[in-house]
Order: structure tokens, then C-alpha cells, then sequence
């Protein structure tokens, strides 16, 4: 990693695991100055396959990259709880160790529903959430349009050795460099994180959750991405009346690999600054 924000990687110990973050732009002399900037990335997406998306935040915001558990570097094993109660227990527990005093939340796919069931305890310092292509599955509704077998047998190729041209069907419009972070992040997924956490987004509630976030939210959805419908945006802002929508041209659920530049013009000030080059 390259880029002038990036500061370090670390672990703190937090919920009771090891949690490995990626930290961007955030160095001591003007942390206290800025805002400070969660991103929870998605199903199978360690902080790594982030770290693009961190060095943009990093020149705005104090950031950190997360690794759920069972993925990239925090604990993994097959006998941890995957549940999203679990899940959204880790996120406010990392915020709470790092002494975090006025955090904002971006959360991507799962991290956006880790996000919302965190919000929904109105941990404290948490001030603002992005939610980017939650999926809004659960009992009774729409399911989830992707498929857990499509995410296992992604991960299976990664640790298989298959390099990027043996990934590039899954994603071939995403540059070398982009794929062969997202291949080598893959390979640290535990499966059962994977189908724990794939399985809650049919069976976990997240509407539930809705009327218990009393922060500002944006919702980031893309347009070619199928998991948020005009419908359920439709039904998040009767849950959410100062919800604020924007859907991403272009763009599939992975948006920032499919529309750079649409991802960050869609946060506009909404975090409290402009994310320019």
C-alpha cells in the first residue's frame, strides 16, 4: 500500500475476539481534527479488498477498514458466532475500545446491515450511517438475489490458487489490480462465517431496526445491482422520513469497483466533507 494516507494496519481486541483494521489519514497530529469514519465492508470482502476506498476516505476523514470476523486478518474459526447480533456487537465494541468520540458508519452489503442492527442501540458517538446496496431480505420478503453457492465457489477458487484471469468471469470489466486484491482477500474467508452470515440476511429481521436509528442516513443503491428495489427504498423512507437516496449509475452491488468516481459523488457533504481526488 502506497498511498500517503494510509497510516498502519492494527488489532485490537474488542467483543472478545481480535478485530484487524486498515487505518487511513488519521495521523496524531490532526486526528482530533477530523471526523472519524468506520467502513464495514460486505459478505466476502476483507478490509484489503477496502483499501482503495479507504485511501479516498483518508484524505477527508480519519478512517478505518474493517475485517469482520472470519475474514482477511481478525479471529476466524468455525466455532465463532456469526449471527448479525454478534456481528453489529463487534462493530460497537471496536468504535467503544478505540475511545472513538464522533464516528460516522459506511457500511457495504452485510456491513450495511451490521450498521443499521449496531445503529439501532444508539451506541454512543455514533453520528451519521451510509448504508451502500443493503440487502433488505428477511422473514417473508423479496430474498437476497445473489446466491450463497456463487459466494462459495468464489472463495473456493481463491484458495485453490486461481489467479485473476481465473476470477475475471465473475468481474470482467474490474482492472488487474482490483481483482487480484479481491482473489487474494477471498482466500482468508472462513465458509462458515460466510454461510452463517448468508443465511441470516433471508432470516434476520433488519426492518425491525429501522425505526430505531436516530441518526441521519444515506442510502447509496445501484442501478444495476437488483438488491435494493424502488419498492423497499420506498418503504425505508416511511420508516426513515429524513432519508436521504441516491442510486448509483452504472453501477453493480459492488459499486465502487463498477463506478468509482459515481460511489464518492454520491456522499455529496453528507459525512461533512466532499470526498475529492
Amino acid at each position: 500500500m502506497t498511498d500517503s494516507t494510509f497510516l498502519h494496519d492494527g488489532t485490537v481486541t474488542a467483543n472478545g475476539i481480535r478485530q484487524h483494521f486498515l487505518h487511513f489519514g488519521g495521523a496524531d497530529g490532526y486526528r482530533a481534527h477530523r471526523d472519524t469514519v468506520i467502513i464495514v465492508p460486505g459478505l466476502a470482502s476483507p478490509a484489503a479488498t477496502w483499501a482503495f476506498v479507504g485511501e479516498r476516505f483518508g484524505r477527508h476523514f480519519d478512517t478505518y477498514v474493517l475485517d469482520i470476523r472470519g475474514r482477511g486478518q481478525s479471529e476466524s474459526s468455525p466455532a465463532l458466532d456469526y449471527r448479525l447480533d454478534t456481528l453489529a456487537a463487534d462493530l460497537d465494541a471496536f468504535a467503544a475500545e478505540l475511545q472513538l468520540q464522533h464516528w460516522a458508519v459506511v457500511g457495504h452489503s452485510l456491513g450495511a446491515r451490521i450498521a443499521i442492527h449496531a445503529a439501532a442501540r444508539q451506541p454512543p458517538g455514533l453520528h451519521k450511517l451510509a448504508l451502500i446496496d443493503p440487502p433488505l431480505s428477511g422473514p417473508g420478503r423479496r430474498a437476497y438475489p445473489q446466491t450463497l453457492e456463487r459466494a462459495l465457489e468464489s472463495i473456493r477458487l481463491a484458495k485453490s490458487g486461481a489467479g485473476v484471469e481465473g476470477m475475471r468471469v465473475f468481474h470482467p470489466a474490474w482492472s488487474d489490480e482490483r481483482l487480484a486484491a479481491y482473489v487474494q482477500g477471498l482466500a482468508t474467508c472462513d465458509e462458515s462465517a460466510v454461510v452463517a452470515a448468508f443465511e441470516g440476511l433471508n432470516a434476520d429481521d433488519i426492518h425491525a431496526d429501522l425505526p430505531e436509528l436516530h441518526v441521519p442516513v444515506l442510502l447509496i443503491s445501484a442501478e444495476l445491482g437488483e438488491v435494493v428495489s424502488e419498492d423497499e427504498v420506498f418503504e425505508m423512507e416511511l420508516a426513515m422520513p429524513g432519508l436521504t437516496e441516491v442510486r448509483v449509475a452504472g453501477a453493480g452491488h459492488m459499486i465502487p469497483w463498477d463506478n468509482e468516481e459515481g460511489f464518492y459523488e454520491a456522499f455529496g457533504g453528507f459525512l461533512g466533507a466532499t470526498l475529492d481526488p
